[in-house]
């Protein structure tokens, strides 16, 4: 089991900037490469971002591409959402998850383990 404690979300007005943590205690963290996903109110969750277990390995969605950036550090066992230039639309629950691997998966079905996540809020 894999347990995962989303902070960092809140408040913020458009083009700010927040930082997502995602705090992983049980199994051991650098097994599993780390996702993040959203989820806005009538839509399905969508992938946002994702890192392999080393670090060196990233993918994003082209609609964050270029103002967020995930990172991670394994002495920490945590993941980290850096979220640049805010738009109204990024608004939505952010949730990470853990994936046992070594490929970075985008489909939430490859994710065995969720956060509770946080709430992001972007106004105009």
């Amino acid at each position: 089991q894999v347990q995962l404690v989303e902070s960092g979300g809140g408040l913020v007005q458009a083009e700010g900037s927040l930082r997502l943590s995602c705090a992983a205690s049980g199994r051991t963290f650098s097994n599993y490469a780390m996702g993040w996903f959203r989820q806005a109110p009538g839509k399905e969750r969508e992938f946002v971002a994702a890192i392999s277990w080393s670090g060196n390995s990233r993918t994003y969605a082209d609609s964050v591409k270029g103002r967020f950036t995930i990172s991670r550090d394994n002495a920490k066992n945590t993941v980290y959402l850096q979220m640049n230039s805010l738009k109204p639309e990024d608004t939505a629950v952010y949730y990470c998850a853990a994936s046992p691997g070594y490929y970075i998966p985008r489909g939430p079905k490859e994710y065995a383990y969720w956060g509770q996540g946080t709430q992001v809020t972007v106004s105009s």
